[in-house]
């Protein structure tokens, strides 16, 4: 059921908590920072939430004016959840949110980690050489297809097929998670059938060691 709670403080610290403080509400709006996504999407990402939690928490950030619904141009015709505006504002305080959390308690096995987690954590903490070739990779995790475009020492990520690639990479967020830990372990993950890597292998491990060469010690995103 949909709720109405405040705290009735005028601080804007509880007035944004009275907007995105219910629980799932952060975690819906951390899947919908890269793009529009179906209720399909959002109930395979946020599993531990059931489908009637999660339809009250759209409702309400709808209601609150954080995302909107929108219908895709035909032959898709299907309708996704998209941030606004001011939804949108709220990444920088939803990643240093999550790099706050990293030290906080790992939860108990099993434990999920949604492909939006993973892409944040690389976009956020990849390093890139400016002066390195333009690169665009298609990257499927868990039957979902992402762009990444790699120029000027920019990483960009959206959701959707590219029109072309130089390289392709298909695995679940957990194992690209162990590889932007260890690229080292690329070779043995392919072997192992975790991976499914064609194209431009060296811009892959370029990709993968531009968040591995990172600071030791150094905090991130997405706990290993």
């Amino acid at each position: 059921m949909a709720t109405s709670r405040s705290y009735g403080d005028a601080c804007g610290i509880a007035r944004a908590l009275d907007v995105v403080g219910e629980r799932w509400a952060l975690l819906v709006v951390r899947e919908l920072l890269l793009g529009p996504q179906r209720f399909s999407d959002l109930r395979r990402a946020l599993d531990g939430a059931s489908s009637n939690m999660l339809t009250d928490r759209l409702r309400e950030l709808e209601g609150h004016g954080v995302l909107e619904r929108r219908t895709l141009q035909p032959p898709a015709g299907s309708s996704v959840y998209a941030l606004t505006e001011w939804g949108r504002a709220l990444e920088p305080a939803v990643l240093a949110l999550g790099a706050w959390g990293i030290r906080a308690p790992r939860p108990l096995a099993p434990a999920t980690l949604s492909a939006t987690s993973v892409l944040l954590f690389l976009r956020t903490c990849a390093r890139l050489d400016p002066d390195a070739p333009s690169t665009i990779y298609r990257l499927e995790l868990d039957d979902r297809v992402w762009t990444i475009r790699a120029a000027a020492g920019q990483l960009h990520v959206q959701p959707g097929e590219p029109t072309t690639h130089d390289v392709a990479l298909r695995t679940d967020p957990t194992t690209l998670n162990a590889l932007l830990a260890n690229p080292a372990s690329l070779d043995a993950a392919i072997s192992d059938a975790g991976v499914v890597a064609t194209g431009d292998l060296s811009a892959l491990r370029r990709l993968l060691e531009s968040v591995a060469s990172q600071s030791p010690g150094q905090d991130t995103y997405t706990e290993r």
